[in-house]
C-alpha cells in the first residue's frame, strides 16, 4: 500500500476508538490506563490478592477468554480487559513486560505451597 492511499492524521475518525486505527497518543493512554488498573472483583480481585486485586496485564487469558465468551463488564473495566484480552491473543503480551518490570516482576497467582509437613505418627523412616 502507497504511502498516498493511507489517510493522513486529519481524516482519521475522533470519535471513539476503533481497534483498527490508533494513534500514537490513544494508544498511549490506553496502555497507561491498563498499566493503572486492578481487578476489582472476582478471583483475581483484592478479597483473594490484597490489598488492590491483580493488574489486568496479569490476568490469565483464559479468564479473559471466559469474560469474551460472557460478556465483559460495562465501561472503563471491560474495554480495557477487551484490549488486553485483545493483545494477549495476538501475541503481544511482551508490551506489558515494562509494567511488569516497574511493579516488580509479573504478580504471583498462585498461593504458597506448604513445605513442611507433620504426620500423626512421627516414626523414624528407618526403623520400617
Amino acid at each position: 500500500m502507497a504511502s498516498q492511499d493511507r489517510p493522513s492524521e486529519a481524516e482519521l475518525p475522533k470519535g471513539p476508538i476503533d481497534p483498527g486505527i490508533l494513534n500514537r497518543e490513544e494508544l498511549a493512554e490506553i496502555l497507561f490506563a491498563i498499566s493503572q488498573m486492578n481487578m476489582p472483583f472476582g478471583k483475581y480481585g483484592p478479597k483473594e490478592f490484597p490489598p488492590a486485586g491483580v493488574p489486568i496485564y496479569d490476568l490469565p487469558p483464559e479468564y479473559l477468554h471466559w469474560f469474551s465468551a460472557k460478556g465483559f463488564p460495562k465501561g472503563k473495566l471491560g474495554t480495557l480487559m477487551k484490549f488486553v484480552y485483545q493483545m494477549k491473543c495476538d501475541g503481544a503480551d511482551p508490551v506489558f513486560d515494562e509494567f511488569r518490570k516497574a511493579n516488580g516482576g509479573r504478580h504471583p497467582l498462585r498461593r504458597g505451597r506448604q513445605k513442611n509437613f507433620t504426620f500423626a505418627d512421627d516414626t523414624d523412616p528407618e526403623e520400617l
